[in-house]
């Protein structure tokens, strides 16, 4: 059965409200919960006062409709933990304000508490078209050797700015590098109409779950061949890259016309492999047009950041800040303590020298 058609009933109840809407608390709940976001982030100085300034028995049911027991919920889960603390805060929060126990809040946890915890967890992300991105990922952040099974912010960061500029990926070849999950491609092409998108990887166990988590979504994927998805209309292939092995010739069969990659700049010893492949690319052409490529970086290491840089500077390849997302769809870390930054990178040949 397609899980895309599964969905569609559900759209209604799960897309997000516009700003003002007197259902915001709950949308927010909503939204966080699905992204397994920490509980500290939730409004909850704002949950009580709804409690106490109304009868919390509706309150409370709606909260449960939207989270534990949505459809969605049930079909693709937050960890068992997750939902166990999640579960235990509301009725901590609840029980302060002294208002009526709900008996459905504490079935709810007894039937959590009945679950056996499993390796994998679901994070669900609601897109602005009321659509759903749903990944199987790694309840633990280094899993068999790497951290490719789970989704990082500067993921959800490139995925909101393609959402903003879908122009630049409408009817053409994207590729994408190092796409862990998957979260980035699944919402460009159930957004922005791409022609054709590559998703990448080389670890056996991320290109496993990655194929999973796209074929979870509706877009049909036959071996590593790319298929026409009758959900969005693009051809998908999931590809196994490895960047210090790969061809010029291989990366020229892929026809990209837009190369993508978020967070691939986190280890100095993987930043040579990742600048060369770079160059490969820069040096494919397609309808004698050279690819464009965004990079979209967490800066968790500034030092490791400069490096990258510097080492694109040594062969003569440009890169350049652009601006970010400006509107907020996914919840994550926004702070300024911990910097993101987006680049365009440029052919040597297109640099314009000052």
């Amino acid at each position: 059965m397609n899980n895309t058609k599964e969905l569609e009933g559900e759209t209604e109840n799960i897309s997000i409200s516009c700003v003002g809407d007197e259902n915001d608390l709950f949308t927010t709940f909503q939204v966080s919960f699905f992204a397994m976001c920490r509980l500290g982030s939730f409004p909850w100085n704002e949950f009580e006062a709804k409690l106490k300034s109304s009868d919390s028995s509706p309150v409370l049911q709606e909260i449960l409709k939207k989270t534990v027991c949505h459809p969605v919920c049930r079909r693709n889960p937050p960890s068992v933990k997750y939902r166990r603390l999640f579960l235990q805060e509301i009725i901590k929060r609840h029980e302060a304000t002294l208002t009526e126990p709900l008996d459905e809040l504490y079935d709810a946890l007894a039937e959590v508490l009945g679950a056996e915890e499993g390796k994998v967890c679901h994070k669900n992300y609601l897109l602005p078209s009321g659509d759903v991105v749903s990944l199987a990922e790694s309840v633990a952040v280094i899993s068999e050797g790497t951290t490719g099974l789970v989704t990082w912010e500067a993921g959800l960061c490139l995925a909101e700015w393609a959402l903003e500029l879908p122009q630049v990926f409408k009817d053409r070849s994207v590729l994408e590098l190092g796409s862990g999950v998957g979260l980035t491609g699944i919402a460009l092409c159930k957004s922005c109409s791409p022609k054709r998108y590559t998703f990448s990887d080389c670890h056996p166990t991320v290109l496993q779950q990655l194929q999973s988590n796209v074929e979870r979504n509706g877009l049909a994927v036959r071996g590593n061949s790319v298929a026409d998805s009758s959900s969005a209309g693009v051809g998908v292939a999931v590809e196994g890259l490895d960047w210090e092995t790969v061809s010029q010739e291989q990366l020229q069969d892929l026809q990209a016309d837009v190369v993508i990659a978020s967070d691939v700049v986190y280890d100095p010893e993987i930043v040579c492999c990742l600048v060369g492949l770079l160059s490969k690319l820069l040096s494919c052409t397609v309808k004698d047009s050279i690819p464009e490529v965004y990079i979209s970086s967490t800066i968790r290491n500034p030092e490791t950041y400069s490096f990258f840089k510097t080492e694109l500077g040594k062969i003569g390849i440009r890169q350049q800040a652009i601006p970010g997302p400006t509107r907020q769809v996914f919840p994550y870390n926004r702070s300024l303590t911990v910097p993101k930054e987006q680049i365009a990178i440029f052919h040597p040949l297109l640099c314009c020298h000052t």
